[in-house]
């Protein structure tokens, strides 16, 4: 019997597998989404790993997933979890190793329509422009103190080097820079690893995608997305 089996449906989008679904369960797990996010997550054992952390000492209410969940390293991805601070554990790799991995839309101008001739070129375009994969190099080859300078001052750094305007600073979190960041820290075996990777995509489920916007709800429309929109979708974080 698979854990769907074994799930409830408490409300509509929340699923509920209980604390005593499997022996060792210290509280339930919660999965928000529809039955069919639960079959695939089923399918790939992404629901045995909200189980498998359910079974952390110290964890704290429930083993949450998320509507993105599917299999990771050791929590499914999409996975949350709280211990506690007196009897939990610590786990700095849970999901997986990444630091501010995240997704970010950038709107374009353009509509489907108008890009479809060129769609083909398009994706080429960024298919070869863009480094990608496990180990790849980026096109920026820097020194360490260029990589201390890139730590200290972040997106201001690489929109100095041409790569991104002024605006685009605006748009981000802080500007693109977290204050207080101290290069020292770094050992030589992160700089070794990461200095070549500056401006890469990545491997494992990191994305680059071509989009259109086939729905507007009220906070899109604010946003300035409308249907039909050609927008550009990428999925990242720490390198190295």
């Amino acid at each position: 019997m698979g854990l769907l089996e074994k799930a409830k449906e408490i409300e509509r989008y929340t699923w509920e597998i209980p604390a005593g679904a499997q022996e060792g369960m210290r509280v339930p797990g919660i999965v928000f989404g529809d039955r069919e996010l639960m079959e695939k997550a089923d399918a790939d054992n992404a629901l045995q790993q909200v189980v498998n952390v359910a079974c952390l000492p110290g964890i704290v209410k429930a083993s949450l997933a998320m509507p993105d969940i599917h299999w990771g390293y050791g929590f499914p991805i999409g996975g949350v979890a709280a211990t506690s601070a007196a009897e939990g554990v610590i786990s700095p790799g849970g999901v997986g190793y990444d630091i501010s991995c995240g997704v970010r839309l950038v709107k374009t101008a353009l509509t489907h329509e108008e890009a479809k001739p060129r769609l083909q070129e398009l994706v080429d375009l960024l298919n070869s422009s863009v480094p990608k994969g496990l180990g790849t190099r980026g096109r920026l080859h820097l020194e360490r103190s260029e990589v201390e300078r890139l730590m200290r001052k972040g997106a201001r750094e690489v929109v100095a080097r041409g790569i991104g305007w002024e605006e685009d600073l605006e748009a981000m979190e802080e500007e693109g820079c977290y204050p207080g960041a101290d290069p020292s820290k770094v050992s030589e075996r992160a700089f070794a690893r990461g200095k070549d990777q500056v401006g890469t995509l990545g491997s494992g489920n990191h994305f680059l995608e071509i989009q259109v916007v086939d729905q507007v709800g009220p906070l899109a429309e604010k946003l300035g997305l409308f249907e039909g929109q050609l927008v550009i979708m990428v999925h990242s974080g720490s390198r190295g």
